[in-house]
């Protein structure tokens, strides 16, 4: 299971300055000068950078010259400068083996005035990343890595124990057993339902997952209910063992009558000013990409049910998917600093009915719905 490293900027900014107080690259980071004129030389260096053995985020940090000390050279006029989205664009168009593409994000870090650009390589378990047809110097079927601060040169292929371990990673051998089952929940097809709430995994049966309904006698409203046909609470618990072992516990969700059976999303808040550092302005639910929560929510998908489909688009439409846990920190940020910019009465329109259920504050539940939609708006913004 990928854990996001770089949990928000200053983390980022405080290992590449680190990096290069070391005089030298390594494993996992690679230093230039300028952006790259030559787009087959990007694409070899991040297939290596996401095919590298130390099990981190591969790191291209872009304004650091190794001729004069490893001095920080400022990018900002860079003509050969990109963004996410084009570095993302550009990885698109290639012809990757299995149609499966290295995560990659750009971003920008300050430093005395200065303004360098790293591309950071997520690091995972779709290794190994290699070409089905050749993209100008770049190899059809052949596997690049990065061994020390090494790269594989570009007319050739990694050694053989190299990619024997890029295969062992994709198949999660030698991990724990958390992150087997978090890849083998990735693979639904291959699990066999045995009654009462449980299934497991043919090839390694060991492995199972329950799901029952909740033990605490949970029976609270959120409001991503509301949107349903029907609103009705239905809460369970999500187990997943090896053999007798609880490796993991989770809540779950029957939404409209049982219809769609999802993972709960995790919950946080935003506080929009210095006085209200203490408590949340707006709370809001969401999932991580690659995290085990989306992981199983993705698990429970059925395609052939239409009610099942509608049911799970309504309660998608107001909780929020990051692609990483520094997304989600800079998503915050920018939610700081351009809140006043949108007004949330726009979205009064999409309210669904809400009862009027005793014990309740319906009002809350309606204001936490409106800033799911407003969210949502923003994060669209946020990545255009």
């Amino acid at each position: 299971m990928n854990k996001d490293r770089y949990m928000n900027l200053a983390s980022l900014e405080k290992d590449v300055l680190k990096l290069i107080s070391l005089h030298q690259e390594g494993s996992y980071w690679d230093f230039k000068k300028e952006w790259y004129n030559n787009k087959s030389d990007l694409l070899h260096d991040i297939i290596c950078m996401a095919n590298n053995l130390s099990s981190h985020d591969g790191l291209i940090i872009i304004g650091v010259d190794e001729e004069t000390n490893y001095s920080i050279c400022d990018i900002t006029k860079d003509v050969n400068r990109r963004k996410t989205q084009d570095v993302v664009t550009f990885l698109r168009d290639k012809k990757f083996s299995g149609g499966i593409r290295p995560t990659v994000y750009v971003q920008p870090c300050y430093y005395n005035q200065k303004t360098i650009d790293v591309i950071v390589i997520r690091n995972d378990r779709n290794t190994p990343y290699f070409l089905k047809e050749r993209y100008q110097s770049v190899c059809a079927n052949s596997i690049y890595s990065r061994i020390m601060d090494t790269n594989t040169p570009i007319n050739a292929s990694a050694d053989i124990d190299v990619i024997e371990k890029l295969w062992k990673k994709r198949f999660g051998i030698d991990t724990t057993a958390l992150e087997r089952a978090s890849l083998f929940l990735q693979r639904p097809q291959e699990w066999v339902d045995s009654g009462n709430g449980k299934k497991f995994y043919k090839y390694a049966p060991e492995f199972t997952i329950e799901d029952i309904s909740a033990q605490d006698g949970r029976d609270g409203y959120e409001y991503y209910l509301f949107n349903q046909c029907d609103s009705r609470p239905h809460w369970y618990d999500i187990n997943i063992f090896y053999h007798q072992t609880l490796l993991y516990s989770l809540g779950g969700v029957a939404l409209d009558g049982g219809r769609c059976f999802t993972s709960t999303p995790l919950t946080d808040g935003i506080s929009l000013s210095k006085d209200s550092f203490h408590h949340w302005d707006i709370c809001y639910k969401y999932f991580i990409q690659d995290s085990i929560e989306y992981i199983v929510h993705q698990f429970y998908i059925t395609d052939d049910i239409d009610e099942e489909l509608t049911a799970r688009q309504k309660f998608l439409q107001c909780v929020l998917l990051f692609d990483s846990e520094f997304e989600r920190s800079q998503f915050e940020r920018f939610v700081v600093h351009n809140y006043n910019r949108y007004d949330i009465k726009m979205f009064s329109k999409e309210l669904p009915y809400f009862p009027d259920l005793v014990g309740y504050n319906m009002e809350e539940f309606k204001k936490e719905y409106l800033h799911s939609l407003l969210l949502q708006k923003m994060l669209k913004d946020f990545r255009s």
